[in-house]
């Protein structure tokens, strides 16, 4: 898992890159929750969401938005962190050239960043959000959502109730040739405390039936 160090928009960005074996794999970026409620990349989601990533072959980059950890900067609301995820996959194409396509994961506040990215970005081919916050962050951007993916919520979550996420999931359900498929972790909160075992076996789950069973785990 090494530490990487990779310029940004507001000085340099601090993450964890695993570069796959094959050449051509795809690759996965994954962004971590607000900043300023004590989202990092060494969140307890987002290091998970990162080895089910690697474990399926995957290039996968997790990082600090500016000001979190060893990334510099200030929070910037959404905007700035909008930058720094770009440069993230910037950085992670960079050193992938030959990468087939990306996948993109975000958590609660990441999950709203993570959407608005897939929106400027065609090669994305897939995404998970996670927690998205739709009570407090506006998803009517995804009209059309280019990209098919799974929303997983929290059937407890009281800082992002259930009833929201799914009226933006039902806007975006009736795009030609997009499949949305959301599911529900019962008795888990915003933050999937004691129930992030079951979360990633749903991501598991989903990622099976988009890309086939994971092969043998590789050594962390």
């Amino acid at each position: 898992m090494p530490e990487i160090i990779f310029s940004g928009p507001s000085g340099r960005i601090e993450g964890r890159y695993h570069p796959a074996k094959d050449k051509g794999a795809p690759i996965a970026l994954i962004l971590h929750p607000h900043p300023q409620f004590g989202g990092t990349m060494n969140n307890q989601i987002v290091y998970n969401l990162y080895y089910t990533f690697v474990n399926r072959g995957f290039s996968a980059l997790r990082f600090n938005f500016r000001g979190v950890g060893r990334s510099q900067g200030t929070f910037d609301h959404g905007a700035g962190e909008l930058s720094d995820a770009a440069a993230a996959l910037d950085w992670v194409q960079s050193v992938n050239p030959e990468a087939r396509n990306c996948w993109i994961a975000g958590v609660s506040f990441g999950a709203w960043i993570g959407m608005q990215l897939l929106m400027r970005r065609p090669e994305v081919e897939g995404f998970l959000s996670i927690a998205a916050m739709a009570n407090r962050y506006d998803f009517s951007f995804l009209a059309p959502c280019p990209s098919s993916g799974l929303f997983i919520h929290g059937e407890q979550d009281r800082v992002a109730p259930l009833r929201e996420v799914i009226s933006v999931i039902e806007k975006v359900k009736t795009q030609k040739g997009i499949q949305i498929e959301h599911e529900v972790i019962p008795g888990a909160n915003h933050f999937f405390d004691g129930q992030v075992e079951p979360l990633i076996a749903t991501v598991d789950s989903y990622l099976d039936r988009r890309l086939g069973p994971a092969p043998a785990k590789e050594a962390e």
